[in-house]
This record gives C-alpha cells, structure tokens and sequence, in this order.
C-alpha cells in the first residue's frame, strides 16, 4: 500500500527535532508494515485547532489523485485536535479511498480500535478546550492586575516586576506596560493628524514611506491603523472581556482627542460589522438520509412571522423530509449521555488502554532524550573550552554557542515533558475515566460536552420517514461496525424478553464479544434508553 506521511508541531517554541523524530517513527512503523512511503508533509509552527495549515491542506487536495491509500500520522493528535476537522477531512480522504493511520497508537480497523480512535479524539478536542479556559483564566487575571498579556501596543514598552518566588527559589515575573517615550510621539501624531481631518490613506503611506513599523513590525495596512486608533489603552483603559482596569496603563492620549477620532472613524465607516454568529450543526458528518443514503446538511429558514427555523435536509433529491435540528441533536446527546453509567465508564477505559498497550510506544520520547544527552555532552565540552582558552575573542564565541546549546535544551525539555504527559494520559485508565466522568457531570447543555459525546460514540446515523407519520432512526455506533436497527418492535422485545433481540440483530454475541467483551452491555442499554421515543 502506498502511503503519505503527516508531521505538524504546534509552535516556534518546539524544534525540528520533533519534525525529525516523528519522521522516523513512522518510517519505522511504514517498515514494519510493508508501506510504500512516496512523500511527506510537513507543517511548522501550526496549530492542530487549525485548519489552516498549508502542507495539510495540499496533501488533503492530493489524495483526489489517487496515487496514495493512507496518510500516515505520529499520533493522532498531530492530524487534527477539533472534532470537526477531523471529521471533515477523515471524510474526504475516505472518498478519495485513503485512511488515517497512526504510528503511535496503531489503532486496529475492529471495534476495539474504532472504539479507541474516537474516544482519543475526543479527549484531546476536550483537553485543548479546557487548556483554553484555563489560559483565560489566567488571562483575566492578569487583566485585573493590570499585568500585560502578551502583545504590546505601538509607543509602549513591556516591563519585568517580580511578584514572588518558587519554593525552588526561581523569580516570578509579570509584564508591565510603560511608555516608550520616542513611539509614543509618532502615536500623539497619529491621532492628531487623524483628528484635523487628514484622510487614513495618507497618514498610511507616510508612515510606510518612512519605514515606521506597527507594534507586530509590519507595514501599516488599513486595518492595522484601524486597530490602533480604537486602541483604548492609549487613554488608560486595559480592557479584556469583561474586566474593565483603569489603573494598569499610563495613557499616551487624552480622551477628547480619542473620542473626536472615534467619532470621524464612525462617520467614514462604509461597511457593517458582521457580527452573526455562526450556528454550529454537531450531527454534520453523522446524519444520513435512511432513503438515498445522501449526507443531511444544516438549513436554516425564516417563517412569516420572521422566526429564524434550523433543520437537517438531505442533500440528495429523495424528497426526504426536513427534521428540526435541535429536536434531533437533543435527541442524540440524550442516549449518549445515558451510556455513561459508572460501569460502562470501566468498561470503556479499560478495553482503550487494552488496545493502547497492545502497541504503546515511547520512541520519540526516547529519541528527544538521546538529542539531550546529546546537548549535555556538547554542553559541558564547550564549557571546558572556555574554561582553557585565554582568546576572548574566541571565547565570546564560544559563550553564543553556548547559550545556543542552552536554548535548545530547555526546547527539549518542554517537548519530552509534553509528549511524556501525553503518552501517560493515553495509556492510562484512571485519566479516561477521570475524563469520562467529568463528561457525565458537565451539564448536558454544554456545547463541548455535546460535541465530544458525538465523537466517541456516534459513527452514523440513518434517519427514516415511516409511512404512519413516524421517523426511525439506524445508529452505527464507535464501539461496533455492525448496524443497530431502533424499532418499535426491537425495543419491545428488548424490554420484554432482555438481550435476544439485540444479538438477532447484531449477529451473535461470541462476534461482539470478541472485540469488547463486557461492552455489549453498552450498546443493550443505548437500545433500552431508545425504546421510549417512539
């Protein structure tokens, strides 16, 4: 089989060795599989919450030629982190007849390993929410402190102040706003010339022309400029979400310039803002026309008396029926979230950590350890030949290889510390149960929790109209590849006569059991939670 592979690291912060030691992982793993390795795609400094990754995109665009049959990933994660990304894109190689294959988890095409492949997916879309939150949390705070939160505005300049010490003694440091006394000038200018009336594109092309830079060191472009002059901190006011601090930052502007310039910005304004939200439609990807088998897509429509309605239509052109979108995703989310007992909790857990350690793998731990020891060794000859050498001009050399050396460690070290936590999250029981659990207790309304219960559970669904007016749904759950028909006359037989019906309908339990075991209980008691709808 001819395969692709795929290398991301997130940021400027991790090294190429990342790049490097995931190409050899799974060069090694393509090896030991008898995979054909006709290319590589490499993306640097991209998010896996982003889709906009230009070698990602290229390979994805590439798979149409049908000269590849798999992309090849370190893990998953490095593929996509968004539930909806990969989604999307798992769907478009699959049309193009590629999968995704994962040299770290090497994930099984049974139950066990569809199993494992979702609820890994959604721990790490849920993880990196929570990361989030987390680093809003500290953002806010920092607001309310008046420290800075990263970028600085154009004629201010960023200032350590110590707030504490570790109990290992290292300093704790925040940034600090304070004007930069020689920016600060061309800013006053800005405005001045902005509020007399200066047309924007002027202003624009004299400060290019004189090489004045923005605070990112680019060229000014409208937008940029436009930035600036909405900029509250000039008058003092450091504003994040809903933390107002009027204290933190000393103003450059005095409020009466900066109200006349907001005022001319209003009046020029040509274009509305576009502030719509965009309406999130989580069973995409999941939901087909039990008719023609077509994709349902989300529509929206506005009634006579201007109600905005939303819907799931078929793509196809069957005649099938609209269905209300929240009517059917509450629905959904519903019977997942009731698959979430205490022992079906175990259950999952643990048939994922049985399917991880089958191929658990900490090679590029290891490889990152060795270009480590690596850096030591370099380390501590350099620091003998500074130590022996009397030339100080040579010796100032030596201190910048140096400090090279000690700059690419501390890369490392971050790089070994994030992949070791993330390897013992995957393989580990207790942290999948700790995360199923918290999914169960988060309120059944949360947006992140709907989404990740869609991930692990849902493989597709098939909607029907009956001819009595009825609708019946098929669900294809993660945990199995076979079919679960939900009828009036199953659930019937499932309360009145327990499990026969469910084996009848997925073929004998020794096939299920095979896979999962205990876990056929799980998919009898999603059945038994439906028997009540219709």
């Amino acid at each position: 089989m001819n395969i692709v592979i795929y290398a991301r690291y997130s940021s400027d912060k991790q090294t190429e060795d990342s790049i490097v030691a995931q190409l050899k992982v799974c060069r090694e793993f393509a090896d030991k599989e008898g995979f054909v390795v006709i290319g590589e795609y490499i993306d640097r400094g991209k998010s896996g919450t982003s889709s906009s990754r230009p070698e990602f995109l290229c390979m994805i665009e590439d798979s149409k030629k049908k000269q590849f049959q798999g992309v090849l990933v370190y893990q998953l994660d490095r593929f996509a982190r968004s539930r909806e990304d990969s989604a999307h894109y798992k769907h478009k190689l699959k049309k193009n007849g590629v999968r995704v294959l994962s040299a770290k988890e090497n994930i099984s095409t049974d139950a066990s390993g569809i199993l494992m492949e979702s609820v890994l997916e959604g721990m790490a879309e849920y993880y990196s929410v929570e990361l989030g939150q987390k680093v809003t949390r500290n953002m806010i705070l920092n607001a309310e402190n008046g420290y800075s939160n990263g970028h600085v505005p154009l004629g201010y300049k960023s200032v350590p102040v110590q707030i504490g010490t570790r109990p290992n003694g290292d300093i704790i440091e925040k940034k600090k706003l304070e004007i930069d006394e020689e920016m600060a000038c061309i800013v006053r200018e800005i405005f001045l010339q902005c509020s007399l009336g200066k047309p924007t594109v002027e202003i624009i092309d004299y400060l290019n022309k004189r090489q004045i830079k923005t605070s990112r060191g680019g060229e000014f472009r409208p937008n940029s400029f436009r930035h600036l002059l909405q900029n509250e901190k000039y008058i003092g006011i450091y504003r994040y979400g809903d933390i107002v601090n009027t204290k933190a930052i000393p103003p450059i502007i005095d409020k009466k310039l900066f109200a006349e310039v907001q005022k001319i910005l209003e009046n020029n304004k040509k274009v509305r803002a576009r502030n719509k939200a965009k309406e999130e439609y989580i069973l995409t990807l999941k939901l087909f026309c039990g008719l023609c088998k077509e994709m349902m897509v989300g529509v929206s429509g506005t009634s006579q008396t201007k109600k905005k309605h939303k819907y799931y239509a078929c793509k196809g052109k069957c005649g099938k029926k609209r269905v209300t979108k929240k009517w059917i995703e509450d629905l959904v989310i519903k019977h997942c979230n009731d698959i979430l007992t205490t022992e079906n909790i175990r259950l999952i857990a643990d048939a994922v950590v049985k399917q991880a350690e089958l191929t658990g793998d900490n090679r590029i731990i290891d490889m990152l350890q060795k270009s480590l020891l690596k850096l030591e060794k370099e380390q501590n000859n350099l620091a003998d030949a500074i130590a022996q050498n009397s030339n100080e001009d040579f010796r100032q050399v030596l201190y910048g290889k140096l400090n090279q050396i000690i700059a690419k460690k501390k890369e490392l070290e971050t790089q070994i510390a994030t992949d070791t936590n993330n390897a013992t999250m995957i393989v580990k029981a207790p942290q999948i149960r700790f995360f199923l659990n918290k999914l169960r207790e988060t309120d059944i309304s949360d947006k992140h929790k709907r989404k990740a219960l869609i991930t692990i559970f849902v493989n597709s669904i098939y909607l029907y109209d009956l001819h009595d007016g009825k609708k019946r749904l098929d669900y294809i759950f993660n945990i199995g590849e076979k079919r679960v028909e939900i009828t009036e006359t199953l659930c019937y037989d499932i309360v009145n006569h327990g499990n026969s019906s469910f084996i009848d309908c997925c073929g004998s339990p020794n096939a299920n059991e095979s896979n999962l075991g205990g876990l056929t209980f799980l998919l009898h008691c999603c059945i038994l939670s439906l028997c009540f709808v219709f």
